[in-house]
């Protein structure tokens, strides 16, 4: 191997030989080359078998025809330039070169019309074996690059293989690239191996350099040897065309003969290959030829050669200092065959023996750990990730912080948050500490898919990692409870969070439990919620006095509305309203409730007390509430009873305009 790489060795001049026919121009039409069906292949495109009677044009008619398919072309006129393309082949004439080309490039060039693209195919292979001075470079190009646009291989194969054996050759970047591009588009690399053989035995033979292909190109060959033929014979016999011809292989022609000898298991070629690499001046600690090596274990099922390539590639990037990771594709394949085989034990040592060769200030998402267990998440089996770090507890090693949060992602993404709570515990019970982003992703999946019991437990484990960021989680789930009715959760939680420094608590909280509880008809947990925020010192507010007086209407419980007044005058007359809003909304609430009560006296009180806080009363709401449930309440009677009732009841209908 080193000699064919090292040194111009010759390689015996070999002809392939090509067994399919190159298809004249009257006969292009074949279903072989393009298979696709037509919609407008009423024209007879196809020329005539035999000539004419008359073979030669006049100089007029010559003119005339090449006249007419220039500006056809000019135009656009397709069909008109065609047939005068046609007749003048017909009569054994050609235009001259550069209409020819600018006929061939416009037929090739026009979007989704594959009749007029085999136009310009079969045009090309018969001027290719009739008339290849007409034919420019970058014509074929251009036609090349219309078939790839097409996506189909065999007439871009057909061209190619014409061009050899009429012996038209041109540059190897006008075509090389392309028909790489077909053949891979294709799923059939191996297609491209015997015309890229016959290109560097005729630049070798006629010592042609334009025809000497690239390194990608070579790489292609490589490529399509090694993986799709997984042929040893093949792969040396393209590296000693390399060595004759001069091309330096690069990083990727070491990764592809490293998967091949890797499948076969010839580790002494694996062991010439990387003494090679520095020989070429590349760096050992080559994650393209690990990773190469590493696919070429697993495709043999050879899992004790990928845990010691992985750990040997741990080593090398240690004594060289160069920092790099495996694609998760890599890890990806080495999860697939260790979980294929039942062997999550493996991948647990695999993990430990790693952390042992990492570099402790290694990035996370660098680690082996993190490559494998991100791996199975992402194939869908964040289960078996996490029985991945079960076996690495079990076999005493050190799961960091960085490898569990991949899980953890996937179960927030997956909505299985009791699982997440569950790893979360676990996490802090191993004395890692989550960030604050991560627990406040959780707790709002968790919210979101109505887990309560998780947003908790997640909330607790977040106070217990003292995390002093509680804010963002804190607002999350009140939020949450409040939007799902869950009043009775949000009293029970604001109790548990209430005396922690970093929960901002406010009268607001309360207020949105209060709230809740009127709402739902629970004046009895609205009044016990009331009575704890006031016995934790947390001032009411106008919002406070709304919710239970639009509570206690709705239930009728107009006597328990002329105690909250009561409670609201005393503060109102006391060292101002400590917070309470005394505005047009709260009177608006305490008169209607006591009017509809029959609390007149305090009825009066608020209106005495809107007079004096200068609060406009719309009289003709109450005046309405009044009709509506006292309309037969007569003042002789009350006289009888109560005086002051009956003083109260003049004085609101005196107010109110009831008397008139």
């Amino acid at each position: 191997m080193a000699k064919k790489l090292m040194k111009l060795n010759v390689v015996p001049n070999r002809t392939r030989s090509f067994s399919s026919e190159t298809p004249s121009l009257y006969s292009f039409l074949q279903p072989s080359l393009f298979k696709f069906n037509l919609h407008n292949d009423n024209d007879n495109d196809n020329l005539p078998t035999s000539p004419p009677q008359s073979l030669s044009l006049t100089h007029q008619q010559l003119t005339t025809l090449q006249t007419t398919l220039h500006k056809s072309l000019i135009t656009s006129q397709t069909d008109e330039a065609w047939k005068s393309f046609k007749t003048l082949t017909t009569h054994h004439s050609f235009p001259p070169k550069p209409l020819t080309n600018s006929l061939l490039t416009h037929l090739s060039s026009l979007p989704d019309n594959i009749l007029n693209l085999k136009r310009a195919f079969a045009s090309t292979l018969f001027l290719i074996q009739k008339h290849p001075n007409l034919l420019e470079f970058n014509t074929i190009h251009a036609i090349l690059l219309s078939i790839k646009s097409a996506n189909t291989a065999p007439p871009a194969f057909s061209l190619v293989r014409s061009m050899f054996k009429y012996r038209f050759f041109i540059p190897f970047h006008l075509w090389g690239g392309v028909l790489v591009d077909i053949a891979r588009n294709n799923d059939n690399l191996a297609a491209f191996l015997p015309l890229f053989e016959e290109n560097c035995r005729v630049a070798f033979d006629e010592k042609l350099e334009f025809m000497i292909p690239d390194v990608a190109s070579c790489n292609a060959a490589l490529e399509a040897c090694c993986f799709c033929l997984q042929s040893v014979t093949d792969a040396n016999r393209v590296v000693e065309i390399m060595s004759k011809l001069g091309v330096k292989p690069d990083v990727f022609s070491f990764g592809f003969l490293a998967y091949l000898y890797a499948l076969k298991g010839l580790q002494d070629k694996i062991d010439e290959l990387k003494v090679l690499m520095v020989g070429f001046g590349y760096s050992k600690n080559n994650k393209c030829f690990y990773s190469n090596l590493i696919s070429g274990y697993v495709k043999s099922a050879n899992l004790v050669s990928v845990e010691s390539t992985i750990l040997s590639s741990l080593n090398d990037r240690d004594d060289e200092g160069e920092v790099w990771s495996f694609d998760r594709d890599t890890f990806c394949l080495v999860v697939k065959e260790y979980l294929h085989k039942g062997n999550i034990k493996g991948l647990a040592n695999l993990i430990i023996e790693a952390q042992k060769l990492e570099s402790s200030n290694i990035k996370v998402d660098e680690s082996i750990g993190f490559g494998i267990v991100n791996a199975c998440v992402s194939i869908g089996l964040s289960d078996k990730a996490h029985s991945i770090l079960d076996e690495m507890n079990a076999l005493g090693g050190s799961v960091g912080l960085g490898v569990y949060v991949p899980i953890l992602k996937a179960y927030c993404k997956e909505n299985r948050t009791a699982e997440a709570s569950l790893l979360v515990t676990e996490i802090s019970s191993s004395g890692l500490k989550l960030d604050v982003e991560t627990y406040d992703a959780l707790i709002e999946t968790s919210m979101s898919g109505q887990d309560f019991q998780s947003v908790f437990s997640l909330f607790r484990d977040m106070r217990g990692a003292r995390v002093l960021d509680l804010k963002g989680s804190y607002l999350t789930i009140m939020t949450g409870l409040m939007e799902n009715h869950r009043p009775e959760l949000m009293a029970a939680f604001l109790d548990e969070v209430v005396e922690d420094p970093r929960i901002e608590v406010g009268t607001h909280d309360w207020n949105s439990i209060i709230h809740a509880f009127c709402k739902a008809g629970r004046l009895e947990d609205a009044r016990r919620t009331f009575r704890r925020m006031t016995f934790l010192q947390f001032e009411p507010n106008d919002q406070t006095y709304l919710s239970l007086i639009n509570g206690y209407v709705s239930a009728e419980k107009y006597f328990d509305v002329m105690m909250l007044w009561n409670e609201v005058k005393r503060k109102l007359a006391g060292d101002g309203p400590k917070g309470i809003k005394f505005d047009q909304n709260l009177v608006d609430a305490f008169l209607y409730a006591m009017v509809k009560g029959g609390f007149f006296d305090a009825v009066m009180q608020v209106v005495e007390k809107s007079k004096e806080m200068k609060i406009f009363v719309d009289k003709w709401r109450y005046k309405q509430a009044f009709m509506e449930t006292h309309k037969k309440l007569k003042v002789a009677r009350l006289r009888k009873k109560n005086v002051r009732k009956m003083e109260a009841l003049i004085a609101f209908k005196n107010w109110a305009g009831l008397n008139a």
